[in-house]
């Protein structure tokens, strides 16, 4: 368990996208100042805690206890944690909230690259929370939500069978009202975790990804006024108040912002090239047999797409797959969690399916369940070998084998030739749009659950996964 964290967490740091930062700032890690907004015990300052514990620069003697200097991974942060609002009070404009308001603008200068609105899961965000986080963030200026993003905290209190997507479904109008303003943009963090360097490697990766869409530039804000208000604001406000179903269908019409799939298969069978293709870069290395599970992340067609490439199995038995790799690919699944949306399951075309192939691709996939194959989807590589063939034509050619094991898959397969990498882009998107539409397929359960038991002595002999 142990090496299988580490070299996660290790392929985490060293995945990041390669991001483009202004001239000025290319000879020195790049500055980002981060601003921490949220009600009375909403969990910003643990949240502070959580980031602050992956520093590796010593204390800034400069730092107060509301303004933290930090060097985490390829960034110099200043985090800046606030005062909780009360929630009894809408009103952004009293006097204490004008001097606090002065006070972080005085310590952000000359203005942050993020606000990051701290909401706790375990508690029902309301409309009357909406009002309160509305008037005070917009008091701080026009287009200041292009710079944020909701940050989720107390994710242990989710269910193990629930995402972040699925809660924020579940949450209300409100908290979907929120998520909207914010562009969809939104993380969730665990402050209990013992080990929280991919979650905050990961949050601050989104950070830069929001630096990036606003070419580089960070939020000035404005200095409190009593006056506040105007037809402006007040129209932006009655815009605010579309019907649920309206806000609900414009913010869940559009495809997930976030997909996590877990590519599974046959030793030699060509999962780290087709994990390449699909996140358009070279990070997972090929042409040698895969060890240990390894997550990787990119932003594809507008999605943030991570994908995890497990060790091969034996071609003929689930018995003779050693019960380490039956572990490490167990444990892969746990690095999607609370679940992959989708299980690639990796066969070459040049391979020929026997009933005894069969039988052992399906015992496999049923290390994960009886309901794995409901999320399966099945990736045919080396599509160059088709030579024009369709892939249809294939599956007829050879023998029923491969149309028994697409029964068993629901039929949701795709081809990639990779050596189209750079000319066929199209066949990346096409994939994701099937996954897509096996998610909305699956309705009430977009993913497959998976609960990894750290304790796994005893599912090693039957090579199954602990699900819920």
């Amino acid at each position: 368990m142990d090496r299988t964290v580490s070299s996660f967490h290790h392929s985490l740091y060293h995945s990041l996208v390669h991001l483009r930062f202004s001239k000025a700032e290319s000879s020195s890690p790049p500055i980002r100042r981060l601003l921490l907004l949220g009600f009375q015990g909403s969990g910003k300052t643990a949240t502070l805690n959580t980031i602050l514990s992956q520093k590796k620069n010593p204390p800034d003697s400069s730092q107060t206890d509301q303004q933290h200097w930090v060097d985490i991974l390829n960034w110099r942060l200043l985090i800046i944690d606030t005062p909780g609002w009360k929630l009894e009070s809408e009103d952004a404009t009293d006097e204490t909230d004008s001097e606090n308001q002065q006070s972080v603008i005085d310590q952000c200068s000359p203005g942050p690259h993020a606000l990051l609105l701290v909401v706790p899961i375990g508690v029902p965000f309301t409309e009357h929370h909406w009002q309160g986080l509305w008037s005070r963030v917009r008091a701080l200026g026009a287009g200041i939500w292009r710079h944020a993003m909701v940050l989720f905290t107390c994710a242990d209190q989710l269910p193990q069978d629930m995402g972040v997507e699925e809660f924020i479904v579940d949450g209300g109008a409100a908290l979907q009202r929120l998520v909207e303003r914010c562009g969809c943009r939104y993380h969730a963090l665990d402050n209990t975790c013992s080990d929280k360097s991919a979650q905050v490697a990961e949050l601050l990766q989104k950070v830069e990804e929001m630096v990036q869409e606003n070419q580089g530039w960070f939020f000035e804000m404005v200095r409190p006024s009593l006056g506040f208000g105007d037809e402006e604001t007040d129209n932006e406000r009655d815009e605010d108040r579309g019907t649920e179903v309206e806000r609900t269908a414009a913010m869940f019409r559009s495809p997930p912002r976030e997909l996590r799939v877990l590519l599974v298969g046959w030793r030699g069978a060509g999962k780290s090239s087709a994990g390449n293709l699909l996140l358009g870069c070279r990070v997972f290395e090929s042409g040698r047999p895969t060890e240990v599970s390894v997550r990787r992340q990119a932003l594809v067609a507008g999605r943030r797409l991570t994908v995890v490439d497990t060790p091969g199995w034996d071609w003929f038995s689930v018995q003779r797959t050693p019960s380490n790799i039956r572990k490490e690919i167990k444990l892969g699944a746990g690095l999607l969690h609370p679940g992959p949306h989708a299980l690639l399951l990796v066969i070459p075309v040049v391979s020929t399916l026997t009933p005894k192939k069969r039988q052992a691709l399906k015992s496999h996939l049923e290390m994960f369940g009886e309901e794995a194959c409901q999320h399966t989807l099945v990736l045919f590589s080396c599509g160059d070998w088709l030579y024009g063939t369709s892939i249809e034509d294939h599956i007829q050619r050879d023998g029923g084998e491969l149309l028994k094991l697409m029964q068993h898959c629901w039929n949701c397969y795709h081809v990639l030739d990779c050596t189209k990498a750079n000319k066929d882009k199209s066949q990346v998107t096409e994939l994701l749009r099937k996954i897509e539409e096996m998610v909305a397929e699956n309705g009430q359960k977009p993913f497959l659950p998976v609960k990894l038991n750290q304790e796994l002595d005893e599912e090693e002999t039957s090579g199954r996964c602990i699900l819920q």
